[in-house]
């Protein structure tokens, strides 16, 4: 007797190996992926500005780096700690505003170099809520502990989130990406309410189906793992949001085994032997 629904992988049209660099991009759950990619010895580029949860913040930073859409003075906003890049992190904010936009164009200039690389990009959906300045209706990526009053939020319609999710696919594969992969983050946002979270997730992977079904990038169901698969709260930290470290190593896995042959599997797991014999450190006695 099956007491659970067992997710078995599928195997990818998408190989990844260790001479195909991979770019991370999304939510903070595809910081725990990368993480783990980088530890079994793939080239990997992940996060690098920070987390990114809503699609419309996804869009712009892809445009904006394959572009080389440089920031100036005019995208940045006074506030609490000087000045503030509301599209990234809340540590891209600095007293100095010529060194703040020099640390984002150089960041933003590596990026750029590593998708000349010809990666395979993966992008992790976090959320379809957004949120816009009250002032002139810009969306931001990080509300930098600005007051909430400065701030007004939506949930994206589904026809809205595969607008954006075209434009990422679209400058991606003008940039020379080689695919993309798509996935809706299994971290549950609370702070819109259960039925707020299920809305949001729904939205994101019609948005995902929709861009999938036209063959512009394919679906990974990290989501779908946590929620119909290991479907138990011993699978989440203990916020009860975010997928416990047993959970995030099982949807790690099933995605291995969906994108990569047994000779890379192989070759990842001496990497991974060799990464934990380098942390070893000896107890002295």
């Amino acid at each position: 007797m099956e007491f659970r629904t067992v997710i078995e992988p599928v195997r990818s049209k998408i190989a990844l190996s260790h001479d195909v660099p991979l770019l991370m991009l999304g939510s903070c759950f595809t910081d725990e992926v990368g993480q783990r990619l980088q530890i079994d010895g793939f080239d990997v580029c992940r996060s690098p500005l920070g987390p990114l949860y809503n699609p419309l913040s996804l869009a712009n930073f892809i445009n904006r780096t394959t572009k080389l859409k440089l920031y100036t003075l005019d995208d940045l906003t006074e506030g609490p700690r000087g000045w503030h890049c509301l599209d990234y992190a809340s540590q891209y904010s600095d007293l100095d505003a010529e060194n703040l936009l020099s640390k984002i164009n150089l960041e933003q200039a590596k990026v750029r170099r590593f998708i000349g690389k010809r990666p395979i990009v993966i992008l992790t959906l976090g959320s379809s809520f957004v949120y816009r300045r009250a002032d002139n209706g810009k969306p931001v990526g990080n509300c930098h502990k600005f007051p909430a009053s400065f701030f007004n939020y939506e949930r994206l319609s589904v026809e809205e989130t595969i607008e954006a999710l075209k434009k990422c696919v679209t400058n991606l594969a003008t940039a020379g990406v080689r695919k993309v992969i798509l996935t809706v983050s299994p971290i549950r946002h609370l702070a819109y309410g259960l039925h707020g979270n299920t809305l949001s997730k729904a939205t994101l992977q019609l948005a995902a189906d929709t861009i999938c079904s036209q063959g512009r990038a394919e679906y990974f169901p990290a989501y779908e793992m946590l929620i119909d698969d290991l479907r138990d709260y011993r699978f989440y930290d203990s916020d009860m949001k975010h997928p416990s470290e047993v959970a995030v190593d099982y949807i790690y896995e099933i995605f291995c085994q969906s994108h990569m042959d047994k000779a890379t599997i192989a070759r990842a797991l001496e990497c991974r032997k060799a990464y934990k014999a380098s942390q070893h450190r000896n107890i002295l006695t």
